[in-house]
């Protein structure tokens, strides 16, 4: 640590005495275990607390924004004294306080400011807690409180994150590649938070307006709001017939299987609170998540009628809407479904904390009655490629920053706005806005009317269309929508291909193998292909020595075994993924589909690398 005068410093900050500095050095050199002349997050907030200058996280970081401009938030020891004199004036106090349920926030430009809701900062960090208690990489910081801004500054270096990604839709992220040391520097931070964009765009969340930097300068409304993308992803995936064929049981008269598997998730969980209230003989109905369930009536009849032994009707009888509502959770306590949602946020509307209370009820108690054989429905099959296909197309839309981001291929598509984005994406200029509809809710008629324009800026392109109707897509016709996208992406990975060679000519499959091994050599590696139909690319190891030689030392080899039989390949399939994400690359999970399926496909995720 340098040496400092404190009778110099007591000059730059009069409200401290020569003994307070004195202090305080000494304070810093016991807190700075590591001795490089720095105290981290954690550090400071002791070193504030022993010395007495403030007991509130809050306030310590309010401060501190306003001490540190280091994206990592250390401070040296002349910071750490201006730290200590700030919170002396206590300019900051009361920072980040609570009104009517709401904090307000400061965005990227200090004259924005944002708000964010306190239920959900609380349910979300307790979401956290209990799910990641006691792992390996993290559990030593939880739990974290649920009454300060502690969640955000411990999502700055992307594990968090990372690992909420991962218990939504696991084995999204191969945790082998995430930068885990408990010191880290922006570089690795930067790293782990581009896998945590990309992989949260892979599941279908919407990350147009958040980059890395804003989760390592703790933007609290931007990871607020990824927070709850993912564990809605998370919640809703359940959902699905597939896992609950019981769920043919809420099909309304008159109704196909085709078209209930077009709701929605939550429309689905609106039918299924209904069907439960009427199995109950009760006369209302819900039909969104806000004022109908915020007197807390539906729910006492919903839990009754799923645990009538355990779930009381008791709080029928009482008056105050608030009170109510804790008898509700309680109830909700009794059966281990008291989460996401406190009083406040039943009595107040919050869609987003009834929607996920609702959504783990169904997931924890679906109580509908198993079906015979005979009452089993027969559900369309759809091949292993097409499935593969689905997932990979939506992965690439994704990949283009639509919005909102596609989670069901065929759902999110009928409507035609995520088509015509795509086709603006690839010949920016070719949609003209003022002839789509973007009413929501939007009628049939005006989606086929989206639908039939995305068509005819297809044929327009010259993409092989005979026999696509907008109406086709709209209802889902799988094979046909498949099609459409795919000639879409295509005209896509074309279109950039050529505007990266001189005069736009196409790239030949031998310019993009010599361009491979060169980058491959570049990178030492003895790796070498001759073609795409080379078996030698199936195990995928060519692929990593391709991005070690973009990106030297991205490529952990000691967890590269070289290997034959499927888990071995599946293996380093899936290391390719993180890998790149980290690199911040753009060819997306898709590449991954591509590989699985493999085929003389290769040639696209080798022209995903050369773009």
């Amino acid at each position: 640590m340098p040496i400092v005068n404190a009778f110099t410093l007591q000059k730059k900050y009069p409200d401290l005495q020569v003994n307070d500095i004195n202090r305080l050095i000494d304070q810093f050199g016991e807190c700075d275990l590591d001795g490089d002349g720095y105290l981290d997050q954690s550090e400071i907030q002791q070193a504030c607390k022993d010395t007495g200058y403030s007991n509130s996280y809050d306030e310590i970081r309010a401060t501190l924004k306003q001490v540190s401009t280091g994206a990592t938030s250390k401070i040296d020891l002349e910071e750490f004294v201006d730290l200590a004199a700030r919170l002396k004036q206590g300019s900051n106090k009361g920072a980040f306080d609570v009104h009517q349920h709401k904090i307000k926030v400061h965005g990227t430009n200090t004259n924005v400011t944002h708000t964010i809701n306190e239920d959900e900062r609380t349910e979300f960090t307790r979401h956290i807690n209990s799910t990641m208690a006691g792992d390996v990489h993290i559990g030593d910081r939880l739990p974290i409180p649920t009454n300060t801004m502690q969640l955000f500054d411990e999502c700055k270096d992307g594990l968090i994150l990372c690992k909420l990604i991962n218990d939504a839709v696991p084995d999204t992220i191969d945790e082998r590649v995430l930068n885990v040391s408990k010191k880290t520097n922006n570089f690795k931070m930067v790293e782990n938070n581009n896998i945590v964009i990309n992989s949260a765009k892979a599941i279908g969340c919407s990350v147009v307006n958040i980059g890395p930097t804003d989760i390592i300068e703790a933007r609290e409304h931007l990871i607020l709001g990824l927070i709850w993308q993912i564990i809605k992803r998370g919640l809703l995936s359940k959902i699905d017939i597939k896992l609950h064929p019981e769920l043919y049981r809420l099909l309304e008269k008159d109704e196909t299987l085709d078209e209930f598997l077009r709701l929605p998730p939550d429309q689905i969980l609106l039918r299924w609170f209904n069907y439960h209230l009427n199995a109950a003989g009760w006369e209302r109905r819900v039909k969104n998540f806000t004022k109908d369930v915020a007197d807390g009536e539906n729910y006492t009849v919903l839990l009754n009628q799923l645990k009538p032994d355990i779930c009381s009707r008791a709080s029928l009888q009482q008056k105050d809407p608030l009170q109510r509502a804790e008898m509700v959770l309680e109830n909700a306590e009794k059966i281990g479904c008291r989460k996401y949602l406190t009083a406040t946020a039943m009595v107040s509307g919050n869609s987003k904390l009834n929607l996920a209370f609702v959504a783990y009820l169904f997931n924890t108690h679906p109580s509908l009655d198993p079906l015979s054989e005979e009452e089993a429905p027969e559900i369309e099959p759809f091949d292993a490629e097409g499935e593969r296909e689905a997932r990979m197309f939506t992965l690439w839309l994704n990949s283009l920053n639509v919005d909102p981001g596609v989670y069901n291929l065929f759902e999110d598509l009928k409507d035609g706005l995520v088509l015509l984005q795509a086709f603006d994406k690839i010949a920016p200029g070719v949609v003209n806005w003022r002839m789509a509809s973007r009413k929501d809710p939007m009628s049939r008629f005006k989606q086929i009317e989206n639908c039939n324009y995305a068509v005819t800026l297809g044929q327009d392109l010259r993409f092989s269309l005979v026999g696509i109707q907008g109406a086709d897509i709209v209802d889902g016709q799988k094979t046909l929508t498949l099609g459409l996208v795919w000639q879409i992406m295509r005209a896509n990975i074309i279109h950039t291909l050529q505007s990266l060679t001189k005069g736009g000519r196409s790239v030949s499959d031998q310019d993009m193998v010599r361009w491979a091994n060169a980058v491959v050599q570049r990178g030492e590696k003895q790796g070498k292909m001759n073609s795409f139909k080379d078996q030698g690319l199936r195990s995928g190891v060519f692929f990593l020595d391709i991005l070690h030689g973009l990106q030297p030392g991205s490529v952990d080899y000691a967890m590269v075994t070289k290997g034959t039989t499927g888990k071995k390949r599946q293996s380093l399939y899936a290391l390719l993924i993180p890998v790149q994400r980290k690199m911040h690359l753009i060819m997306q999970d898709w590449l991954f589909q591509l590989l699985v399926s493999w085929a003389p496909r290769s040639s696209w995720c080798l022209k995903i690398l050369w773009k």
